[in-house]
C-alpha cells in the first residue's frame, strides 16, 4: 500500500502542475493537490478519516454535477457518440472538458475508497472471543 500511495502522490502532484494552462487551474490544481496530500498521509500510515471523508464527499458531488450537466458526460455519450476524449491535449468542446475532468474525479474517488477500506481495516478494532 506504501507504493500505491507512493505512485499517486507523484502522478496527483503531476497532474495539478498540468494544469497551469487549464481554463480553471484554481479548480483542478487545489483537487489534485488534495488527492496528493491523502496520498502522503496513506504512504506515512496515518490516514486521517475526516479529511478523506470531506475530500470524497466534494468528489463525488462535483463529478455527479459534471455527468449531468448540459454538455457534462451524459451528453457526450448520448449526443455525441462518446468521441474520442484523448485524440488532443486542447478540449476545443465543453463535453469534452468535462468528461475529461469527470475521469480525473473518477481516478480520485477510486483512490480514495481503496485508502478507506485499507485504512479502516487497519484500524478497526479488533473483538475478543470469549
Amino acid at each position: 500500500m506504501k507504493i500505491f500511495n507512493l505512485v499517486f502522490v507523484i502522478l496527483f502532484v503531476l497532474f495539478a502542475a498540468l494544469q497551469y494552462n487549464d481554463p480553471d487551474p484554481y479548480i483542478w490544481i487545489p483537487i489534485y493537490l488534495y488527492g496528493a496530500f491523502i496520498c502522503w498521509m496513506g504512504y506515512r500510515g496515518k490516514m486521517n478519516f475526516p479529511a478523506l471523508f470531506a475530500g470524497l464527499i466534494v468528489y463525488i458531488v462535483y463529478a455527479a454535477s459534471l455527468f449531468v450537466a448540459e454538455d457534462g458526460v451524459l451528453s457526450w455519450i448520448v449526443d455525441h457518440d462518446a468521441e474520442n476524449i484523448a485524440g488532443s491535449m486542447k478540449a476545443e468542446t465543453p463535453w469534452i472538458e468535462d468528461s475529461r475532468e469527470f475521469f480525473g474525479l473518477a481516478i480520485l474517488i477510486t483512490v480514495f475508497l481503496i485508502n478507506y477500506f485499507h485504512f479502516r481495516k487497519r484500524t478497526r478494532p479488533k473483538h475478543k472471543q470469549s
